[in-house]
């Protein structure tokens, strides 16, 4: 039996080789040897695909953080740019058609406008702090700037009484030196202001600037929306539209409710107090100007106002004035919320937490991204959740 069986395999082993069939082991070793070359091959391929995406990868990532860094220094004047297009090519396209379509008449009409709207109260605010300082300066090299001397119960004021007692009498009593020891403590304080003042300036030449560039884009703008919704479609081809008459009709509200109330605001009250003859009128308009773009309120300017009217002038044009101011503040707190809200499907409070957020984060410019950024999200979320609810049901 064992002498059959070894000779059937010795037979079977010499007719494989005749066949030219690889043996067991051979045939094993043969398939390692493959595969092993096989594994090696796909490992190489991967490095190099791998290689050549970071490559990539890092060149556009280099391109675009060189670009970030050339065109950083324009963001807020293309930004301010684009707000103030969106914001008034309602205007732009009622004049146009006024105009029986001169498209560019009535760009460089809006663009003319802007410009004197914008440098008439700059200016304006230039002179009044210029007069302010003169008057300032004259009364004090001739002495006519006196203070009251203080109140005995000044002294009795707990922690400061004593001190603030007695620099208040010498500046009662000679000006120029209690001046002269305030200074060195107001040297920070002068320095933040000339800062403020340089940064006011570089601020308005940009808007400046930003209101000749939106004259350039009312023209365009039809195919600059256009542009806008494609790349918004790319992005969500569901709500991508709606997303860019979102973001415009949040700019127009925002515009209206906030720009719009708070110069309504300052230019009523510049008035009341030009009338009452109010020291420091230029100043404390941009005062109540700036006070309603961020959301504060005049109430902390026109509050000391009215108890100086009452004391200062007669009762008639005080009670005038007074009806005056309480106008403005009362703007703020009724005029406001109501227009901000118009043509918009977001609540006022994200609006309003918008803006007030844009305002922290970013200055100024964030007035308007802060809104536009959180309309499209509370929309993205909305949609996202109905979506939700109708995959459930």
């Amino acid at each position: 039996m064992n002498y059959k069986a070894l000779m059937l395999r010795v037979a079977g082993s010499v007719h494989r080789v005749k066949l030219g069939m690889p043996r067991v082991g051979e045939h094993i070793r043969a398939t390692s040897v493959t595969e092993e070359r096989t594994e090696s091959f796909n490992y190489r391929q991967l490095n190099v695909t791998f290689i050549k995406l970071a490559i990539h990868l890092g060149f556009i990532g280099f391109l675009a953080y060189w670009t970030f860094v050339l065109v950083g220094p324009f963001i807020p004047i293309i930004v301010w740019s684009v707000v103030l297009t969106v914001a008034l090519y309602p205007v732009f396209d009622w004049l146009a058609a006024v105009l029986g379509g001169r498209r560019g008449v009535a760009a460089t009409l809006i663009t003319i406008f802007g410009l004197v709207v914008v440098i008439g109260p700059v200016t304006w605010l230039g002179l009044g702090l210029i007069d302010g300082l003169k008057t300032l300066i004259e009364r004090l090299d001739s002495g006519q700037l006196s203070i009251p001397p203080p109140w005995e119960t000044v002294r009795n004021w707990p922690l400061v009484g004593p001190q603030l007692y007695d620099y208040w009498t010498l500046a009662s009593t000679n000006v120029r030196s209690a001046l002269t020891y305030l200074l060195p403590q107001l040297k920070p304080l002068g320095e933040l202001l000339l800062d403020t003042v340089s940064s006011a300036g570089v601020g308005t030449l940009k808007f400046l600037v930003s209101v000749i560039i939106a004259g350039f884009l009312f023209s365009p703008g039809p195919l600059l929306v256009a542009a806008t919704t494609t790349l918004a479609l790319r992005i969500d081809s569901t709500h991508g539209e709606e997303f860019v008459e979102l973001s415009g009709a949040t700019i127009r509200a925002v515009s209206r409710g906030v720009i719009g109330i708070s110069l309504l605001q300052a230019v009523l009250g510049g008035i009341g107090m030009s009338l009452a003859g109010v020291p420091g009128t230029s100043v404390l308009t941009l005062a109540i100007l700036v006070l309603g773009i961020i959301q504060i309120g005049p109430l902390i300017v026109v509050a000391p106002l009215v108890v100086w009217s009452w004391t200062t002038i007669a009762t008639g044009p005080a009670l005038a004035f007074t009806a005056c101011m309480a106008t403005v503040s009362f703007m703020d707190s009724f005029l406001k919320p109501f227009v901000l809200a118009r043509g918009l499907t977001t609540p006022t409070l994200v609006t309003f937490i918008g803006v007030l957020g844009g305002i922290l984060a970013y200055g100024i410019v964030g007035l308007f991204v802060g809104p536009v950024v959180l309309a499209v999200a509370w929309d993205v979320a909305n949609a996202w959740l109905h979506d939700s609810k109708a995959a459930a049901r």
